[in-house]
């Protein structure tokens, strides 16, 4: 290293082997275990996506599309899921439709407490802020090392990347808009004699739904990116397809695969755009009157 005196010059990469080498050791069977729910839960949507009829998973989509974001973008959903199928990627679409649903999934469960906690704690919001830091400014690749050494390689491990590199969005969000909630609308309702958990879940939930909302948006599109990037770890899909054509020079393959995701990937952005619209309550009127109707609904605590 020209230049450096040699005193300056910091191991770091033996200390990372060293970490990593003593998980794999000492706790390896532990992160096995981690596997098993996360590959139930992926083998149930993936066989059951694979077992409707295409034109059901059609359907449903442009329906969703509709309800959701309008007539157009229903049938934007409803053409682009049957071009899919035209070009023969419908089976690799369907096990990268049951990765997103998957992680996401994982993603809510765990971000959404984890952000409650953080936006009722400054203390431990102080501590989870560098780490989602951390995970937000980490390379997508850089995912895979850890991961296949803990884990393994294989569509399971894809998975667990997978929700580890898009979780810190939901989680930003939902600490966000519970911070964000009018202190007004919560002193009415412990003057309504809310208790504390009643107070979460029928004021600051339902007031920070849109910003959660927003999470999902983002927690997916995040997920949809590294559901390409765990196919160099083996993990099956679209993604699967595209490495596939670039490492055969096959840029038809690739270009298919590639556009396949474009469109799955332009459906599912404007159907959560759509809930994050219906979720909101200043898009909606009446506002005031269905806030009042939840503080009614709280019942006084007990004398």
């Amino acid at each position: 290293m020209s230049g450096v005196p040699a005193f300056l010059r910091l191991p770091v990469d033996k200390w990372i082997q060293a970490i990593v080498d003593w998980l794999v050791y000492e706790w390896r069977p532990a992160f096995q275990a981690m596997r098993w729910p996360i590959q139930q839960v992926l083998n149930a949507i993936t066989d059951f996506l694979l077992f409707v009829p295409f034109w059901a998973v059609v359907v449903f989509f442009a329906v969703l599309g509709w309800r959701t974001a309008g007539w157009r973008h229903g049938l934007f959903c409803a053409v682009s899921f049957l071009l899919i199928a035209a070009m023969g990627q419908w089976s690799q679409a369907m096990i990268s439709l049951a990765i997103l649903f998957t992680a996401v999934t994982y993603c809510f469960v765990v971000g959404i407490p984890l952000g409650i906690l953080a936006s009722r704690s400054e203390w431990f919001w102080s501590i989870l802020r560098p780490l989602l830091d951390g995970m937000q400014t980490t390379p997508s690749f850089v995912y895979l090392v850890p991961v296949v050494m803990l884990f393994g390689i294989g569509t399971v491990p894809g998975v667990i990347a997978t929700i580890i590199f898009a979780m810190p969005p939901v989680i930003r969000l939902t600490n966000l808009g519970l911070r964000q909630v009018s202190p007004e609308a919560i002193e009415a309702g412990e003057a309504y004699g809310a208790t504390e958990w009643q107070s979460l879940v029928n004021i600051r939930l339902p007031l920070a739904l849109p910003s959660i909302m927003a999470g999902l948006n983002q927690t997916l599109l995040m997920a949809l990116v590294m559901s390409v990037v765990i196919a160099m770890i083996g993990a099956e899909g679209l993604g699967l397809t595209v490495l596939r054509g670039i490492g055969a020079l096959d840029v038809g393959l690739a270009g298919v695969g590639g556009l396949a995701i474009v469109l799955m990937a332009i459906s599912l952005d404007r159907i959560a755009q759509g809930l994050v619209q219906i979720a909101d309550p200043s898009s909606r009127r009446g506002k005031p009157a269905s806030l009042v109707a939840s503080l009614k609904s709280l019942r006084p605590p007990s004398q």
